[in-house]
């Protein structure tokens, strides 16, 4: 298999079924001296090496891990610059698929991405339809795939690392306002700097719109739909001495939605029992998300041969879904639920660097984390027979309840512990030739007690001066994510409007995988880099999540045995006044056997899925994005592209939704008004051909309603910079 990855020059990957080789870059021409120089040529492959790690798209000479960057620039030439969501900035990275309510799937994952802030892990949130990271924190965001260190646990299918502007930062900001289609207004605001010892990067702004949530029918706008989100971020920093650092990284995000109405929904039971009748058009649920984390750190350079960094972390998240007041939920769906899922999580997370001997640095890192989460579930249903809960209020034979609603209270919490210790050697070899290897050990106790020992290794070797390989293999060890697991109580819904086909329901137990990733990185010119990447993976205990319910809260859940794969392809193109990048994936990601959660899912589809291979609901075979800028000395032009083969549906994913292409453009130009400062104008199309396309029907396994994305949107904005 094989993966291109970009660099300032062209670099071609190869991917090898056994092993990861990384190649750091040589110089800009081939040697003319067949090796017989090698001061000269260390020189030349540091030189190199420099470019590449300026380019968007490149293999890392000191892991081998694939890394696609976006500079502060990269973001500001997207067409909503960095007013645009994080998930569709990662859209524009090679094998990331979009899915509906802001998901994203990296290499054939449900989730399972890691967030760091400065190098520090920021603990997972409850997923929702609200981002809880704004884009406009970044000074640098990397998006790291393929086989990683040993150090990077827990959360293994990308590494989102977002660097923030730091010590040394000249004092500035921004104040923007934008609005456009559909009620959408935003105000944002930025401030960094530094004075003296202390430095800071604060944040926030403020969204209202009436789209949300992805619209579920095919109409140009969704009925009861209003969102309204706030973000606010702050990172400080103080210089105790030259060699030390205390900083405090904090964040907050509360978000409410309307969830939109379905006009084709149909009643599931109940048919004259509300009066007056629920119209589709007339619900009126409500979900709200809030968000927060602090994390402490303490960073030391303490000589020339060792780093250390020591970070405590704190973060609350909550979910709570109302259903619609009128008991619509119970008449569409044969349930209303009231939903609160609550999660808090404290660790602590060190890392540690040492170069001890020559050629050799030494990575040592340990993390613990504590979570405690609790699931409270008020439901309304009706009876169908004697249970547990129904002594009467059953419906009749023609499906008439012959008494009020029965009201299931089903409240469950839990404490989980996980803890991972990780040990590396990162080896240059020569110039050339980086191995890097080591094991990491991974303990998880949430509702069962699970561990494993992860070796990795990895090798970048620089063939040329333009072109890097590399290869590798790692183990992976992922629990799932304790704010998901599906605590309900099977037995209290027997004989309901809500009762489970099987009653099984066996512990979610934690991914255990196996990763072979491959991969070549080439300079084509001055102006073009391109890259190659294959990786294939075979999964234990294979994590899914699905949404099973009315809460937009996903359930996690798995299959027995997984297997994913596919070929990544990436270029990066750039002239005086034009840039551009295009990625294409083909990827593969199926499972076999239902494993846990059987209670969700009906006796002929956990048949179906023991004796057949089946796709994810989130495979999608073919995956192109892409974008395209031009400067001119009065104005700034930009547009970017995002093509999908269409995810999975129908019974047991056997089906494929139809394919996709969305294009969006922006124009901005840049004011000098003298003594306001500088302004900058933008205009903003998405969805500029108004394409209606589904990216969900409502079928699939785990799948809840239908979702379309976004039709045209015009938004314009004012930035004022300071």
């Amino acid at each position: 298999m094989v993966r291109i990855t970009a660099s300032s020059r062209t670099a071609l990957v190869l991917v090898l079924p056994i092993i990861v080789l990384t190649v750091p870059a040589a110089s800009a021409e081939p040697s003319q001296t067949g090796g017989d120089e090698p001061v000269a040529q260390a020189q030349t492959i540091t030189v190199i090496s420099k470019k590449l790690n300026d380019t968007r798209n490149l293999v890392s000479p000191d892991s081998g891990s694939t890394q696609y960057q976006f500079s502060d620039t990269d973001i500001a030439h997207l067409p909503q610059g960095n007013a645009t969501p994080l998930n569709q900035v990662l859209l524009q990275a090679p094998g990331i698929v979009q899915d509906g309510f802001g998901q994203v799937h990296v290499r054939g994952d449900h989730g399972n991405l890691q967030y760091r802030i400065n190098g520090v892990m920021i603990p997972e949130a409850l997923s929702g339809f609200g981002q809880m990271l704004d884009t406009r924190i970044a000074d640098k965001l990397t998006v790291m795939t393929g086989v990683l260190p040993a150090q990077y646990g827990y959360r293994t299918a990308g590494i989102v690392d977002i660097q923030t502007r730091g010590p040394g930062s000249e004092p500035g900001g921004e104040i923007s306002v934008q609005g456009g289609s559909r009620n959408y207004g935003e105000t944002a605001g930025i401030a960094n700097g530094s004075m003296g010892k202390f430095s800071y990067t604060l944040t926030g702004s403020i969204m209202t719109s009436q789209q949300g949530v992805d619209n579920p029918a095919n109409t140009l706008n969704a009925f009861h739909d209003q969102t309204r989100q706030g973000k606010g971020f702050g990172f400080l920093s103080y210089d105790l001495t030259p060699q030390d650092r205390l900083s405090l990284t904090f964040g907050q995000s509360q978000n409410l939605f309307q969830i939109p109405d379905n006009p084709g929904l149909t009643a599931q039971c109940c048919s004259s029992t509300l009066t007056p009748t629920p119209a589709p058009l007339g619900l009126n649920a409500t979900q709200a998300e809030h968000n927060q984390f602090e994390v402490a750190s303490y960073q030391s350079h303490g000589n020339s041969w060792a780093d250390t960094q020591v970070s405590v972390y704190h973060r609350l998240s909550e979910v709570h879904y109302t259903p619609d007041p009128a008991l619509g939920d119970l008449f569409y769906s044969g349930i209303s639920n009231d939903v609160i899922r609550r999660n808090e999580a404290q660790g602590l997370q060190t890392d540690t660097g040492i170069d001890w001997r020559e050629g050799h640095r030494l990575h040592a890192g340990l993390m613990v984390q504590q979570e405690r989460y609790l699931t409270n579930n008020q439901s309304q249903v009706y009876c169908l027979g004697p249970s547990s809960v129904c002594a009467g209020n059953q419906l009749s034979d023609a499906g008439i309840a012959t008494s009020a609603p029965t009201g299931i209270i089903d409240n469950t919490s839990g404490i989980s512990h996980f803890w991972g210790v990780s040990l590396q050697d990162e080896w240059k070899y020569s110039s050339s030739v980086t191995l890097n290897y080591g094991l990491r050990y991974d303990q998880n106790a949430m509702l069962i007690n699970e561990h494993q020992v992860s070796p990795r290794i990895s090798l970048v070797y620089d063939m040329t001066s333009v072109t890097r390989m590399h290869a590798g293999f790692g183990s992976y060890f992922t629990p799932p994510a304790a704010g998901l697991i599906n605590t309900r109580t099977v037995g209290l819904f027997t004989n309901t409007t809500n009762a489970s086909q099987v009653q099984a329901d066996s512990p979610v137990k934690s991914e255990s995988s196996d990763y072979l990733d491959m991969g070549m990185s080439h300079q084509w010119s001055d102006q073009i880099t391109l890259n190659v990447d294959g990786y294939y993976r075979k999964v234990r205990n294979l994590l899914d999540e699905g949404q099973f319910g009315n809460a937009l809260v996903f359930s996690d859940f798995n299959y027995q045995e997984g297997r994913i794969y596919g070929l990544e392809l990436s270029g990066t193109w750039h002239q005086e006044r034009w840039t551009g990048t295009l990625n294409t994936a083909v990827g593969r990601a199926q499972g076999r056997g239902i494993e846990s959660g059987q209670f969700n899912f009906s006796p002929g589809l956990i048949n179906y899925i023991n004796n057949h291979w089946v796709y994810l609901d989130h495979d999608q075979r073919y995956t192109i994005s892409g974008s395209l800028g031009y400067r001119t000395d009065w104005a700034n032009f930009t547009s970017d592209a995002i093509f999908g083969s269409g995810l999975r549906s129908g019974f047991a994913n056997t089906g494929t939704m139809p394919g996709y292409v969305t294009f969006n453009t922006a124009a901005t130009h840049l004011f000098k008004t003298g003594e306001w400062g500088d302004v900058e104008g933008r205009l903003t199309l998405l969805n500029v051909f108004d394409r209606s396309y589904e990216l969900r029907d409502g079928t699939g396994i785990g799948v809840g309603a239908p979702q379309y994305g976004l039709r045209r949107t015009v938004i314009m904005g004012l930035t004022r910079f300071f």
